[in-house]
């Protein structure tokens, strides 16, 4: 019989089906034999046998090298994996081939972000290994379970790759496994429990010298930094790690540590920098083709685009990270882009996208024991319950999300929320409450640095000041609110900022520059595309147009603006200002606009 060509052998074991069944007729001896002949057949046809693997608990082991049959590492997994199930005499070099392909595939899944086919290998993998490699392979898939987004399902894994670890007197496997159970830790916002392992991790890789998992690890310890409001420290640890990435000419380690500073950056309004940090970690991130990080990078990006209320370009950008987070299958990084795209929808009007957006958010966050983000979605999706006239349904949200920040330390989540309760206390007159919410809000932001937060809080104050008739302290606290939001290029507070002081000037009999602030504020409103507040300020901008006796424009305008809120469903907003419209038209002795026109 002729021998079989290369294109004929992979045709014959590709069709799945039709090869079980033919197996399933064979007796037992017969089908492990037929199975080994199979592995063999297919990896000859990949190019041989792929080189040996160092051990599993070497100490700084070479990069992974890529061999043609990794493509085949899965089926050549389930043919040995038969053989050796079924044979009665295996011989020992079987076994090792088994263990180096199930390594190799696992290995390679993990490389090309395919965790939940990583996690399928490596509890194949460790019952047959021993010592420190078992609690290696252990961690490995704890590991490969993080980066799924799945941190529940990998804190079992972490713990007992760390006793075993111990057991086996391995201090390098035991730092790794200290590092990944603080992992699951912080992913899971137990930050007290975290940081005395990433502390004892970040010891033993410096006793033994290992400056790459030494950067690795302070990475791990900024992000823990960050989310409990040492932003400051953050700072510095990440420039450190940088440091150690940038001498050990690590390129996949710089990108994301540049990605991490970015957001940083970001964070405490620093947004040009943020942009060009971000920007050239996303350029690292795809050079070195880490797809799970370019996801992570995008979102980043994306962030600071929010910030400086660029939403269109956020939103798109946001879109495609969705895409990638679902392409590499992490479900916790799925949550957050669902939640920033939320975001995006509930600051251009869209609040029925919003909530349905937040809702998807918070399903993940809880279905993976994430509860940083679910108290963060808590808060996101109690603003839409408050903007759209929910009061009760919005406390009871806040209340619940200020719970969870207080519980994890995160005080710069504790901040933002105490300074939309206390817009919610404002707006249902509990004017005492609101303004301790609000002070106590605003020493958070200037404790962690969060310049951003800061701004919009003060701008929130301001408003309630107004709203309480104290129009000289409103106007000179909008005025500093607006110097730290332009600082931070946060052009979408900035134009609400600016339409409520333009308001005060209206209130104060100053019409010349309250045209011009209403007239700068509804510019930069269509800029970011803010409906909500365009409708908001037209109507107010028309009282001055109507106090200036410039009838027609005030018509005009008030329509425009009635529009707006009308479509949106903001009736309650509309509500009072037709009342206000009403009152004002028949101050000055013109007939009440009619907005259904």
């Amino acid at each position: 019989m002729p021998a079989m060509t290369s294109a004929e052998t992979a045709y014959l074991f590709r069709h799945a089906l039709l090869r079980d069944a033919a197996y399933q007729l064979q007796p037992p001896s017969d089908r492990a034999r037929l199975h080994e002949l199979a592995f063999h057949l297919i990896e000859q046809t990949f190019g041989g046998r792929a080189p040996e693997s160092p051990p599993l608990d070497a100490i700084d082991p070479p990069e992974f090298q890529p061999h043609p049959t990794d493509r085949a590492a899965e089926e050549l997994v389930h043919h040995l994996g038969v053989a050796i199930s079924s044979g009665a005499d295996v011989p020992g070099k079987l076994r090792a081939a088994h263990q180096l392909y199930l390594r190799r595939a696992a290995e390679s899944a993990m490389r090309q972000h395919r965790q939940a086919e990583a996690v399928r290998f490596w509890p194949t993998l460790a019952p047959q290994l021993q010592g420190a490699a078992r609690a290696e392979a252990t961690r490995l898939c704890g590991l490969a379970w993080i980066r799924a987004g799945r941190p529940k399902v990998a804190e079992g894994l972490a713990a007992d790759a760390l006793a075993l670890a111990r057991d086996a007197g391995d201090r390098n496997i035991e730092s790794l496994a200290l590092g990944c159970l603080a992992l699951v830790y912080m992913e899971t916002g137990r930050m007290g429990q975290a940081e005395p392992m990433f502390d004892q991790a970040l010891e033993l890789h410096r006793q033994s010298g290992d400056r790459r998992r030494e950067g690795c690890e302070l990475g791990n310890l900024a992000l823990l930094y960050r989310s409990t409001g040492r932003t400051e420290r953050a700072e510095q640890v990440l420039a450190h790690a940088l440091a150690i990435h940038r001498e050990l000419k690590d390129r996949k380690q710089e990108g994301e540590a540049l990605g991490a500073l970015g957001l940083v950056y970001a964070e405490t309004g620093r947004i040009e920098q943020a942009e060009q940090t971000i920007t050239k970690a996303l350029e690292i991130n795809r050079e070195v083709k880490n797809r799970r990080f370019e996801a992570m990078t995008l979102g980043n990006l994306a962030y600071a685009y929010q910030q400086s209320g660029r939403f269109e370009q956020a939103e798109r950008l946001h879109a495609k990270t969705l895409e990638v987070v679902r392409e590499v299958g992490d479900r916790n990084s799925e949550a957050f882009v669902l939640g920033n795209l939320a975001l995006v929808y509930k600051d251009t009007g869209r609040m029925a996208q919003a909530e349905r957006g937040f809702e998807q958010a918070l399903e993940i966050a809880r279905e993976e024991s994430s509860r940083q983000f679910e108290g963060i979605t808590l808060a996101n999706l109690a603003s839409v319950y408050q903007g759209t006239e929910r009061p009760e349904k919005a406390e009871q949200a806040y209340m619940q999300a200020l719970a969870i920040a207080r519980e994890l330390g995160d005080k710069r989540v504790e901040g933002g929320v105490l300074g939309n309760l206390a817009q919610l206390l404002q707006e249902t007159g509990r004017t005492d409450d609101a303004e301790r919410c609000f002070e106590q809000a605003l020493a958070i932001h200037r404790a962690v640095k969060n310049r951003a937060f800061e701004g919009s809080t003060l701008a929130n104050l301001a408003l309630a000041y107004r709203r309480t008739g104290r129009m000289e302290q409103a106007e000179r606290t909008f005025e500093q609110a607006l110097a730290i939001l332009r600082e931070v290029r946060n052009r979408y507070f900035e134009g609400i900022a600016l339409g409520n002081l333009a308001y005060v000037y209206y209130a104060t009999g100053r019409l010349a520059p309250a045209e011009q602030a209403f007239t700068e504020a509804l510019a930069i409103h269509r800029e970011t595309g803010n409906r909500r507040f365009e409708g908001i300020h037209s109507c107010d901008y028309s009282l001055c147009l109507l106090a200036a006796g410039r009838h027609p424009d005030a018509a005009r305008v008030w329509r425009e603006g009635a529009a707006m809120l009308r479509d949106m469903d903001a009736t309650p907003l509309l509500e009072k200002r037709t009342g206000d419209m009403r009152e004002a038209c028949a101050k000055a002795g013109v007939p009440a606009f009619d907005h259904s026109r």
